[in-house]
């Protein structure tokens, strides 16, 4: 299999082009860059299959030659809002199935009337394939797919400016903080300001608490495309360091960013700035995560699921996640608090001594008094956050999750109330 790889020598599309290098389907691998040197540098670590070829995305002919004779075209080429729409006309000029990590609404909007073209010519066109939108459509449609119907999504990403360090990652931050982003509200696409709508959301560990922000992203735009019953699908983000949300509301309302020559200048600007920013203020921890909260009904009852997904960084080493590993567990758990301490009271009658006449044995049967669990059989689960004790026993009942022995949890959680699951996650949270 040909793949070529457009902006193979960037940021994030070297780290494809390494990662595609090791994969015995493919090849030949084409490093397609207008920075040619750093593309030829590149191919020549990686082996005799790789190859680098010189393009420029404002010369859409040589894209078209570039791409033509392969089997697979990814683009990792941006700003996104500048280029997809010209990868994705030069993948149907040059007949070739088409993969991208485009991460811009607008963008995403001007390649969609181009989907019949591409069917008839039998090709495969997917944007928005990378971390978010990605996984992020992925944890939605798998929650959708739990429920009878579905009315609310509301996708949360934290992210860290040291997620990545190159200028196109740069000037689409700068982009999805910039003027009126589309939102899917009530059942109908609505234009709200950037920035707006500051929420303060809680993420797993070590991620925590994080500002988020109305930004633009393609997610409103495509979850209602696919999930035709949902009638509200919202999106905000934010970085780890809430300084530079600051600074990127701050700049968009100064006009600083309303066009592409000025948002080029700035982003320019803070590329060089970021180290200087990171000594002035400590980074974030290596982690991002996602949070899909979705809410709907099953079988009549109302459902709220929250999905959660942590990465480490795309620059960590193995090295760094088994050190990652070893700090964490070396770590003593903090006291839980409940947030609801009559919830938390009735969990405690479940959690200590089951459900009489439903079948329902006492968790601490399992994993004990003080919830501290048997290492290997059964996990600790004192002071675990709440909302994802309540998500798993309800994948459990749902069976999206089952990697329980003998479907001992799924076997239990099948006989609770969505109010039972509730009141034990309450309780465990406050478990010391």
């Amino acid at each position: 299999m040909k793949v070529v790889v457009l902006g193979g020598a960037g940021d994030m599309g070297s780290r494809a082009v390494r990662d595609l290098a090791t994969k015995k389907e493919v090849t030949e691998l084409i490093i397609a860059d207008i920075n040619i040197n750093a593309a030829e540098n590149l191919a020549a670590k990686l082996g005799e299959k790789v190859k680098a070829i010189y393009v420029d995305a404002n010369e859409p002919k040589t894209l078209v030659k570039a791409i033509e004779g392969s089997d697979v075209v990814a683009s990792a080429m941006g700003p996104f809002y500048k280029y997809e729409k010209v990868a994705v006309k030069a993948a149907i000029a040059a007949r070739v199935n088409y993969v991208s990590i485009c991460d811009d609404y607008d963008a995403v909007e001007s390649i969609l009337p181009l989907d019949e073209e591409a069917r008839k010519l039998g090709l495969s066109i997917l944007t928005g394939l990378g971390w978010t939108p990605g996984i992020s459509n992925i944890l939605a449609r798998k929650g959708a797919e739990q429920l009878d119907e579905v009315e609310e999504i509301n996708i949360y990403w934290a992210g860290s400016a040291n997620d990545a360090t190159g200028l196109a990652v740069t000037l689409h931050t700068i982009h999805i903080f910039t003027g009126m982003v589309t939102s899917f509200m009530d059942g109908k696409r609505v234009e709200i300001p950037a920035g707006s709508g500051k929420e303060k959301v809680e993420f797993i560990e070590p991620v925590g608490f994080v500002d988020m922000y109305h930004l633009g992203h393609p997610e409103p735009v495509t979850l209602p495309l696919y999930i035709p019953s949902v009638k509200t699908v919202t999106l905000k983000g934010g970085l780890k360091e809430s300084y530079l949300n600051q600074l990127a509301i701050a700049v968009a309302r100064l006009g600083l960013t309303n066009t592409a020559g000025k948002k080029q200048a700035l982003g320019k600007l803070l590329k060089a700035l970021l180290p200087v920013l990171e000594k002035i203020q400590r980074p974030a921890v290596p982690m991002s995560g996602i949070r899909v909260d979705i809410k709907g009904y099953l079988q009549g009852k109302k459902q709220h699921l929250v999905p959660y997904f942590i990465a480490a960084h795309p620059g960590t080493t193995d090295q760094d996640m088994l050190n990652l590993a070893a700090y964490f567990s070396a770590q003593q758990p903090k006291p839980g608090t409940s947030k609801d301490q009559q919830l938390a009271l009735v969990g405690e009658k479940i959690y200590r001594g089951g459900i009489q006449g439903a079948g329902v044995p006492a968790c601490a049967s399992c994993h004990g008094p003080q919830g501290k669990g048997i290492p290997v059989q059964f996990p600790r689960l004192a002071g675990q956050h709440g909302d994802y004790i309540y998500t798993q026993l309800n994948a459990f009942r749902l069976e999206a999750r089952a990697n329980d022995g003998a479907k001992m949890m799924r076997t239990i959680a099948g006989k609770m109330k969505d109010a039972d699951m509730k009141a034990v996650a309450s309780y465990i949270q406050g478990l010391r």
